[in-house]
């Protein structure tokens, strides 16, 4: 007999080669039923392993990441044999488990359709019918090898090859379909009850450009039909809030082809989106005693050379000149700002006293993204940012980096996206320290040790980013997911302990010595270009009234009230509101419905009765008619919304 201890603390005996499957049965049946995966002292395993020691162990179910991770593993598995079923000559390369779902890669001939994705799901639904055994074998590489190039599946032979020689090859075995696999995996595919095929799309063979495009389908995949329905319509109205639909169809942005990819136009509503946001931005830092600075856009290839990010970041630059000819002038426009600000504080000499040092700007920065990377204006190749640099003692790095993310919580807060964020402590990867990083090992532990306890002192509860710093240094990501689930970084706050001594930032202490200062790279709101995407996204396109672009539309019923709407358009623009008159002769049924659809906060409606009695009639698009008023009143009400940053 051997003991199992389970994930509750709770101690049983079972015999020696049990499978953890008869663990799980012995624990609940109704578990049993649901049991998808099992971990087995910290490592997931397949429900059919036998247990042949004391060990810990818990059964994972769809509740479990790991355990959604193993149903869309298994469903991805049923997808690559229904597509061999269907189109034996096609070619397999990997199959993943994603976030919401799971997608396999596939080198066809035949271009896939929404057509051929259903025949594809009819296929899999007939797999998943059969409970075909999920069978697990391990093999030697020149074994596995050999196998795979006589099935000619030339993606496999590469993926094999990439191994260490003596290596143990795992397959997963299923009726008459076999593939290269780790696991783990369901007991069957009758686990595989409700899935859905969602899209098809191209991706490279490793994400290398210079490689073949393959055809990517992607599903998702669920232990219940209800689950899979909830889920849909959740994408459904997805949909519906992408920044990159919605936001061209109320005219926040357009793209032109002959401009180039990642180059978005905004147009005039985007445009005053994004200057009110900068603004405010300015304003708010200026209050936390920002100075305002204002540098160039490009600079010599030397310039970056000394900041370091001609050899960690040449690829993600633009260049102009030749970057190899070093008898010519060469330049680059800016991916990021810290370099140029630093010219600032190396003005003059500093003493101890001018520090903390804030320096803030409105930074427009470009960076060379790779084509499959850019979505509308979450990922693009010129955008603005508000960009600043603390340089600080010390003695000041934690209440500097307190109030960093106390400003960064105050703007996130106020346009309504911080209850969506998340932290990733951004750190180096010891293993590739070469390639990507500045700095010994030491003082990267340093860093990260320090950076670690001023996290652990504000109680921000974070999750860990191997190989995500900077190469100068540790960082806390704000990240944020837009509709589609995806993650990106919002906000960032950087410690550098590095570049200041690059560019001999030095200041006078109080014990009259030259010494380093930290630098704290941060943004407070990001980049505006993405955050006017998630904001579009978060509010359906109704940005609440202090930010949107047109606050207020007055609608004259008659000709009567024509000259009294251009009246009381004049006021509020005089009292610094977006208002505009709509004088055109369309029925106002037709009027209102277009200032809906187009999310104006406010309509204001004047008739002949509101001329008679010196009154307005708004309706305001959450709360709907709000009766006849004066116009003191109405604006009393507006100011009120306005001025505290209402979400509405």
């Amino acid at each position: 007999m051997i003991n199992i201890t389970l994930k509750d603390g709770t101690i049983m005996q079972v015999e020696n080669g049990a499978t953890c499957l008869d663990v799980a049965k012995q624990i609940s049946a109704g578990l049993a039923r649901a049991a998808l995966a099992a971990e087995v002292d910290g490592q997931t395993v397949d429900l059919k392993t036998p247990l042949e020691k004391d060990c810990t162990m818990s059964v994972l179910t769809f509740d479990d990441d790991m355990g959604k991770w193993t149903l869309r593993h298994t469903a991805s598995h049923v997808l690559a044999q229904a597509v061999k079923h269907l189109y034996p000559d096609v070619k397999l390369a990997i199959g993943p488990a994603i976030d919401n779902g799971f997608y396999y890669d596939i080198d066809s001939e035949h271009n896939f359709t929404p057509e051929d994705l259903e025949k594809i799901e009819a296929e899999m639904k007939k797999i998943v019918k059969q409970g075909i055994p999920m069978i697990r074998e391990e093999i030697s590489r020149e074994d596995a090898l050999n196998l795979f190039r006589e099935k000619n599946e030339p993606y496999k032979v590469e993926l094999i090859e990439d191994l260490p020689e003596g290596e143990l090859i795992t397959l997963y075995h299923q009726g008459d379909f076999t593939d290269l696999c780790a696991g783990p995996h369901c007991t069957d595919t009758s686990k595989v009850k409700a899935f859905k095929l969602t899209s098809c799309t191209g991706a490279y063979w490793r994400g290398d450009e210079h490689n073949k495009m393959l055809q990517r389908i992607y599903g998702t995949a669920f232990p219940k039909k209800t689950m899979l329905d909830e889920y849909l319509a959740a994408v459904e109205e997805a949909k519906k809030r992408d920044h990159n639909k919605l936001g061209r169809e109320l005219e926040y942005f357009t793209t032109v082809e002959t401009l180039g990819q990642g180059l978005p136009v905004m147009l005039p509503k985007g445009a005053r989106v994004i200057q009110l946001l900068q603004r405010w931005v300015e304003d708010v830092e200026q209050e936390h005693g920002y100075l305002l600075t204002k540098t160039p856009l490009m600079a010599k290839r030397e310039f970056f050379r000394i900041s370091g990010h001609w050899d960690h970041y040449l690829d993600g630059m633009f260049i102009i000149g030749d970057p190899y000819d070093e008898e010519k002038e060469c330049l680059a426009l800016r991916p990021m700002t810290c370099p140029f600000q630093y010219q600032v504080y190396l003005n003059r000499a500093r003493s101890y006293r001018d520090l903390p040092m804030r320096l803030g700007e409105t930074s427009t920065l470009f960076r060379n993204e790779d084509s499959g990377e850019m979505h509308g204006l979450i990922r693009v190749r010129q955008f603005t940012i508000s960009e600043g640099h603390n340089v600080v003692r010390p003695d000041q790095l934690e209440e500097e980096f307190k109030d960093c993310l106390d400003l960064a919580h105050y703007m996130l807060d106020t346009v309504g996206l911080w209850e969506d964020c998340s932290f990733r402590f951004s750190q180096w990867d010891p293993a590739n320290p070469n390639n990507k990083y500045e700095g010994t090992a030491e003082q990267w532990e340093e860093a990260q040790a320090t950076m670690a306890q001023i996290l652990d002192d504000l109680g921000v509860p974070y999750e860990i980013g191997i190989d995500e710093a900077a190469f100068y240094g540790p960082k806390l990501d704000i990240q944020y997911h837009n509709v589609h689930g995806k993650e990106d970084t919002l906000v960032t706050i950087q410690i550098d302990m590095l570049l200041a001594q690059r560019f001999g930032m030095h200041y006078t202490d109080a014990d009259g010595q030259k010494k380093l200062p930290y630098i704290i790279h941060r943004t407070s709101l990001g980049c505006y270009e993405r955050t006017l995407a998630y904001l579009i996204e978060k509010y359906a396109g109704s940005l609440p009234t202090w930010m949107a672009p047109e606050q207020v539309r007055v609608l004259p019923v008659t000709d009567r009230a024509a000259d009294y709407a251009d009246e009381i358009g004049k006021k509020l623009l005089k009292k610094g509101y977006r208002a505009t008159v709509d004088h055109r002769s369309e029925k106002l049924g037709y009027k209102i419905r277009e200032g809906r659809n187009e999310r104006i906060p406010y309509l204001l409606i004047v008739g002949d009765k509101d001329l008679e009695n010196n009154t307005v009639s708004p309706r305001q698009r959450v709360d709907g008619d709000l009766g006849a008023m004066s116009f003191e009143e109405f604006e009393a009400q507006l100011a009120e919304i306005v001025s505290t940053k209402a979400k509405k």
